[in-house]
């Protein structure tokens, strides 16, 4: 017994949908706009969409690592959405948890780009002058470390006695 089949009147394979700067959407957490971190965290053109999107998945992932147990707690609490939790503070109508949270993204987005891109497209001159111009990506994760733990409302410094 065989099969035969014919490939000649196969339907086309769906495209997926290939816009990389269209909006992240997320559900609980606030939704990331690349073109928005694009232009406040002062990410080149020369990056492409395409990276910064896998740039800005990778990050939402790991803020999402750290805040994964504070998050299940305000859900628990009946918080639907990151803007929901009750905050004091609200700078240009947005709580200042959500302003954190996308800080925290975009910072270790461009983390992962500068450490990414540097060893690709620079000499040795260009590379001395890009250290002067970028921050260095343990200043980007520290400060993207810092928005995390303003949401999980933890102090920045440890301090051990010897």
């Amino acid at each position: 017994m065989s099969f035969v089949t014919n490939l000649d009147n196969q339907p086309p394979l769906p495209v997926p949908e290939t816009n990389p700067d269209r909006v992240i959407e997320l559900g609980w957490f606030p939704d990331i706009d690349p073109a928005v971190v694009r232009k406040d965290h002062r990410i080149r053109e020369g990056v492409t969409a395409d990276r910064l999107r896998t740039a800005l998945i990778a990050a939402i992932i790991s803020v999402g690592n750290d805040l994964g147990p504070w998050q299940a707690a305000q859900s628990t609490a009946g918080f639907d959405s990151l803007a929901d939790v009750p905050e004091l503070i609200r700078i240009d109508g947005e709580s200042r948890l959500v302003h954190c949270y996308r800080r925290a993204v975009a910072l270790y987005a461009k983390a992962e780009i500068v450490e990414r891109y540097r060893d690709i497209d620079t000499s040795a001159t260009g590379e001395r002058r890009a250290d002067d111009l970028d921050p260095s990506v343990t200043e980007l994760r520290r400060d993207g470390l810092h928005a995390i733990r303003d949401i999980l409302g933890k102090g920045r410094t440890t301090v051990e006695l010897i």
